[in-house]
């Protein structure tokens, strides 16, 4: 199904775009911006053909897909219900253009042929559902956290979109840890279904890929902004401030109110894929997540961390920190 590119939407559409390797804590700063005024948090948008339009799997507001009122006026909206969505041709033109193998060839400047008229078609289904949400909840700016490496290349391309990238990063330890432990999918109700696992040195592996061409978005001129994880659990009135900047948003200290002395009251939302704690709702703590450095088998961690040191290097990770002036002195007298 081909989609053209009519009157549906006056000016482009602004889009938060949040990648980086899943298990970085990119839902939860996907479920705390979206507490942000004007903004529309749709989790894993990504998965929505499959899991939401296919499988009907729950909503993040806890009604299945297909019943959820918002999806259905979205779906409405963006194709006249989501019968003329096509899950299948999306997921044709994902394997023609959405994979980190095609990057290559969403760099250069001039894309022809098939592969532009499959790019600007898997595009086309984006750009309508995004202004969808846009129309329906009134906001200003859709954060989309598919996270998918390939896809914010795709949208790149994309005219009609404003794109701006979220790269959440973490410690690579931390995020090897994570996808060894076995996670139950509570979206899916009428069967025990979990989320994949990964071996250290293979999430390693991934975590230095996507990491690196994530950084070279910003030499291609996409606009893109770094969060770390440890930062923004560190000081998360900070990060936000900074990211409503960098998504020209416009807040006071009273849009922030919804955080309150290390913690976050978290409202529904209407997230069609992520980690479980998008269906998390009340006040919740934020609170740094160091399971791995107790549990994470040190030769497991010492495997990750020479793997990754290269590229963590360069965001901070595995440098050893210098020892405090009053440390040193007092080794260097007991020498």
């Amino acid at each position: 199904m081909s989609f053209g590119h009519g009157k549906a939407v006056a000016t482009r559409i602004p889009v938060v775009f949040i990648a980086g390797v899943g298990r970085s804590g990119s839902t939860l700063l996907e479920r705390v911006l979206g507490e942000l005024p004007g903004v529309c948090s749709v989790g894993e948008v990504v998965h929505l053909w499959e899991r939401g339009v296919r499988n009907n799997e729950r909503c993040g507001c806890g009604a299945a897909f297909h019943d959820c009122p918002f999806w259905r006026r979205v779906g409405e909206v963006a194709f006249g219900g989501w019968a003329n969505a096509d899950p299948d041709r999306v997921h044709e033109l994902q394997r023609t253009v959405d994979d980190v193998r095609y990057v290559p060839r969403l760099v250069v400047s001039r894309v022809g042929g098939e592969f532009r008229r499959a790019l600007e078609e898997y595009n086309a289904y984006y750009e309508r559902l995004y202004a969808a949400v846009r129309q329906v909840s009134g906001c200003h700016v859709v954060i989309d956290s598919s996270k998918r490496t390939s896809l914010a290349y795709c949208l790149r391309r994309s005219p009609r979109l404003r794109l701006r990238v979220l790269h959440v990063v973490r410690d690579s330890r931390a995020v090897a840890y994570a996808w060894t432990k076995t996670v139950r999918r509570p979206e899916v109700v009428d069967a025990d279904s979990y989320m994949p696992r990964f071996s250290p040195a293979y999430l390693a592996l991934l975590w230095n890929g996507h990491n690196a061409l994530l950084q070279a978005l910003r030499w291609l001129g996409t606009p893109r902004r770094l969060v770390r994880y440890e930062r923004f659990m560190a000081a998360p009135e900070a990060v936000l401030a900074d990211v409503a900047h960098f998504a020209e948003l416009s807040i006071d200290e009273t849009a922030l109110s919804f955080l309150d002395d290390g913690h976050v009251r978290l409202s529904a939302t209407h997230t069609v894929a992520g980690n479980p704690m998008r269906f998390t709702t009340g006040r919740v703590e934020l609170r740094r997540d160091d399971e791995w450095r107790r549990s994470f088998p040190e030769g497991q961690r010492r495997v990750v961390s020479a793997l990754t040191f290269p590229v963590g290097a360069c965001y901070g990770y595995g440098v050893p920190r210098p020892r405090p002036a009053a440390e040193r002195m007092s080794r260097a007298s007991a020498e």
